[in-house]
């Protein structure tokens, strides 16, 4: 028989690519000392959140809360269901509307002010709590183009504060559990000529569009009719994407050396049947629909049993976060001679007036996303390869500041100030020695092994690396301790070395020793440089690519050092007069940003 239609993306499936939906938090609204416009009584607040679009930068309307009558101080019932994504930086933004009618029409109504923030921005503030101040710019958006409008035809005063949001996030629950399952069938069909099948299972999550996406594939199971697969597990929401009464799919296929893998069946579950567990209500009969269409007497094609079912709730990045957990961002930048020299504008250090260069993007990509994770906005920033004035000794572990004590910059911006100061004092020389600033980051990191910090240092750099034995041993010490390295290399070298330090393929090793995990990630600059000169698309890629691992890299250390996340600080209580709902308040709203 024919395989199915998907089975080329079933041949080159590895279950750890399946891409897995980020996980979903929950966003909670709240307002204090809203602007009073009506004549008779308090206004009758309604908030608005829109998201943007990563690549047209249009707002899109998300969902709007309940309206509550007569308050300035709303506690918003109905809850904005995001996923969540570490490495993008999701812009969100908030309008608050006085209702006077029960028009869906925005204009119809007061503006009371809006907010603009990151998702990273809320969940990195501490309790991921996040208090800003509403106002009411020059320009409000229409709600239906997304073009900017005059505000003050709302009344408003421009640039006027107007009242407090307060923007709470949670995790949702069962986007933690990870579920261990364990199947065996019987009296599979025969479909192998001169032996019997070699089965295997492949599950599929369904989608909202009804399209389904492959999740999890068992191993084969050589030579029988009645398998019993290995025990498995899988995050919940690979699964369902958490919802428990979604449609899964499993097909059963009969393993073909040459990938022409026979269909011999299949059936359809969801979460909330497979975790009763074994009973007879998981005994499934699987069907192959063409046969049972030419064959009157088709019954089945053998039947698949749920062994056992386990569910169990894993700490996630999140939990640390919540907790407490601050990130502490550093960043290395490569002052070494083969970058050129930056008076001219073939040298990647160069600063023209009219963009950023290579190195300034890359900083600016990442830390814009990472330093919502960092309460205290002081990131150190070092140089690495120039002869420093006055007498012209070379270094591998330079602030850019000039502050030997302290060589932490304020914000992203104080770091490109020392960047470009550095630039007009130093002079460019080399070799590229990246021992020294990982050795620097992994002094401060061992100083703090109690889960409270980790640290990330983004390496910057254009060369072949000087100090492969060093830089190896270097890392391979770090991978013991509460860090992570970010290297992204700028102009056209060769860059086979870093790929060899980033430990995807091959776990990197020194002097016999294997590092405990993979803290490095990789990319290559010029991947992301579009031929449009758009950088800003480009850029988003780039801070995607390169943190999306660690997530993963701070929790698999924690784990490892058997840490487990704090509580969440308290929230300061409100205790604000609060008038029912207009309307009754609905499910929360859910999608994918």
């Amino acid at each position: 028989m024919e395989p199915p239609e998907d089975m080329a993306s079933l041949s080159e499936f590895d279950s750890l690519a399946g891409s897995i939906p980020a996980t979903k938090v929950e966003i909670t609204v709240s307002c204090r000392s809203l602007l009073d416009k009506d004549m008779f009584s308090k206004s009758d607040p309604l908030c608005v959140m829109y998201t943007q679009g990563m690549e047209n930068k249009q707002w899109r309307e998300f969902g709007r809360t309940e309206v509550i009558d007569n308050t300035l101080n709303p506690d918003f019932v109905r809850k904005f269901v995001v996923d969540y994504f570490f490495e993008e930086k999701q812009n969100l933004r908030f309008d608050l509307y006085d209702v006077d009618s029960k028009s869906p029409d925005l204009s119809k109504h007061d503006f009371l002010g809006q907010a603009f923030c990151t998702l990273g921005e809320i969940v990195g503030s501490p309790g991921s709590r996040l208090e800003k101040p509403l106002t009411i710019g020059a320009f409000s958006l229409n709600a239906r183009t997304g073009k900017p409008m005059p505000a003050v035809s709302n009344g408003g005063v421009p640039g006027k504060k107007c009242g407090t949001i307060i923007l709470s996030a949670e995790e949702l629950s069962n986007c933690r559990d990870v579920a261990t399952m364990q199947f065996c069938a019987n009296k599979l069909d025969k479909k192998d000529f001169f032996g019997k099948s070699d089965p295997f299972l492949v599950f599929y999550r369904s989608n909202e569009d009804g399209t389904f996406t492959i999740c999890h594939k068992t191993e084969v199971m050589k030579n029988t009719l009645n398998p019993v697969w290995q025990t498995f597990s899988i995050p919940v929401r690979a699964l369902c994407n958490g919802d428990y009464d979604r449609t899964i799919k499993v097909e059963v296929y009969d393993w073909d050396r040459d990938g022409s893998h026979d269909f011999i069946g299949e059936f359809t579950t969801s979460y909330r049947e497979l975790a009763r567990g074994q009973s007879q209500f998981n005994i499934y009969e699987v069907v192959n629909p063409k046969k049972k269409m030419k064959k009157k007497k088709y019954v089945n094609s053998g039947t698949v049993t749920l062994l056992s079912f386990a569910v169990e709730s894993e700490c996630t990045f999140l939990d640390y976060i919540k907790g407490g957990t601050q990130i502490n961002f550093t960043v290395a930048i490569d002052f070494t001679a083969s970058n050129g020299n930056p008076s001219q504008s073939t040298s990647l250090h160069y600063m023209s007036p009219y963009q950023l260069n290579a190195y300034a993007l890359a900083l600016t990509a990442v830390g814009e996303i990472i330093q919502h994770y960092d309460s205290d906005k002081m990131f150190p920033a070092l140089g690495f390869g120039a002869k420093l004035p006055p007498d012209g000794r070379v270094s591998h572990e330079f602030p850019l500041n000039g502050n030997q004590e302290n060589p932490s910059c304020c914000g992203i911006d104080g770091i490109l100030e020392a960047y470009h100061r550095s630039l007009r004092t130093v002079q460019l020389y080399g070799p590229t020695n990246f021992a020294p600033v990982v050795t620097h980051v992994a002094r401060n990191a061992a100083a703090v092994r109690d889960g409270s910090q980790y640290s990330v240092l983004l390496i910057i750099t254009d060369g072949v690396i000087s100090d492969m034995a060093q830089t190896k041993e270097a890392i391979v010490n770090a991978a013991k301790l509460p860090m992570s390295i970010i290297i992204v290399g700028v102009g056209q070298a060769e860059f086979d070395a870093m790929v060899e330090l980033d430990g995807d393929d091959v776990r990197i090793s020194s002097r016999g020793k294997l590092a405990e995990r993979d803290i490095v990630q990789f990319v290559p600059f010029r991947d992301y440089v579009d031929r449009t000169g758009n950088h800003v698309l480009s850029m988003a890629r780039l801070a995607r690519d390169v943190l999306a691992e660690i997530p993963d890299q701070l929790v698999s250390y924690m784990k490892a050092q058997g840490i487990r996340p704090q509580p969440p600080p308290a929230a300061p209580e409100h205790s604000a007069p609060q008038s029912p709902a207009r309307t009754p308040p609905a499910s929360p709203m859910h999608t994918h940003i």
